[in-house]
């Protein structure tokens, strides 16, 4: 008998003694899916028909937003070349592994025959650098609480990866996965929106500020990800069946309403990213039993969303 109290009263100690830890054990962060499933209708944002682009491929279609905001000019020169079909009947040219794919006309590369270069109609040839534009207050921002080594301060704005140097008046998009950016020559005006190119792989930091930023694809991104890398230098495709035919692309805006992409993006200024960002900076769970307690800029991603459920919150 007093072997059996002697065991009953250690197993009450114990689990005495177990208590503080238990209560010290984080609880486990909630979900990206779950803090959407939760989120108010009014967190969400339809994109402007005016800046949607739908590229279809034999394999899908993607759909790209225009940032006119950060590069007016050049989404100005997009909608041009896209009314007037620059881009049907074009190709992607270059896929280099963990870097870009490109698409534009095969025949301005440099080993293209520029006698059959299909000319820009009413878009312009050359535009100015928009690599950066001045600090807007009016604009929304949702910084990023740690540090960055490109800039001295990241965040996001209008849906859009973004950085910011406050003490020399600047802000501009930034190159994460699946940022559409404007292909140019040397010759900084050399970029006109007729050649793009998106990231496909890290995260091309490097090259921010010296190439401007048209937009991010919203859908689609396997068909532009997944493609055979190219061979040549740079991944360029050395020869014309390797490439991927452009059908079409053309404006939402063009488009009767019935043919458009229900396509909602949350806000990056709501309580429910803000709250995302602090779940993926601080996440615990079964599997991460150690919160990083900090995130890259290109670590988040603005979730995307097809329409709302039926039960979303108002």
């Amino acid at each position: 008998m007093r072997l059996r109290r002697l065991s009953a009263g250690l197993l009450i100690a114990m689990g005495l003694l177990a208590l503080p830890a238990m209560a010290d054990t984080p609880k486990a962060t909630p979900t990206a899916k779950e803090l959407i499933a939760k989120s108010k209708a009014d967190e969400w944002r339809t994109p402007d028909p005016n800046n949607l682009l739908y590229m279809q491929l034999p394999q899908g279609r993607v759909v790209i937003e225009l940032a006119p905001d950060f590069t007016p000019l050049h989404a100005a020169n997009i909608r041009t070349l896209v009314r007037e079909h620059y881009f049907d009947g074009l190709a992607i040219i270059r896929v280099q592994d963990n870097f870009v794919t490109q698409w534009g006309d095969p025949n301005d590369d440099d080993s293209g025959d520029k006698s059959k270069i299909k000319p820009l109609g009413n878009a312009k040839r050359t535009l100015p650098p928009e690599y950066t534009r001045s600090i807007d207050p009016k604009l929304p921002w949702t910084p990023l609480p740690d540090g960055d080594v490109y800039a001295p301060q990241v965040g996001f704005s209008e849906g859009f990866p973004a950085a910011r140097d406050p003490a020399g008046g600047r802000e501009w998009l930034v190159h994460c996965y699946g940022m559409v950016g404007v292909a140019r020559d040397v010759a900084p005006d050399s970029g006109s929106g007729s050649s793009l190119y998106v990231a496909i792989g890290q995260a091309p930091r490097q090259i921010d500020r010296n190439l401007a930023i048209a937009g991010r694809v919203l859908e689609g991104m396997p068909y532009l990800s997944g493609l055979p890398r190219g061979t040549g230098p740079l991944g360029f495709y050395t020869q014309a069946a390797q490439r991927t035919p452009i059908l079409s692309v053309k404006l939402a805006a063009d488009l009767p309403p019935a043919q458009r992409e229900k396509l909602e993006v949350l806000r990056t200024d709501s309580a429910t990213f803000t709250a995302i960002i602090e779940a993926k900076r601080n996440r615990h769970d079964a599997f991460y039993t150690l919160p990083a307690g900090k995130i890259d800029i290109c670590n988040i991603d603005v979730p995307v969303r097809t329409e709302p459920p039926a039960n979303a919150a108002h």
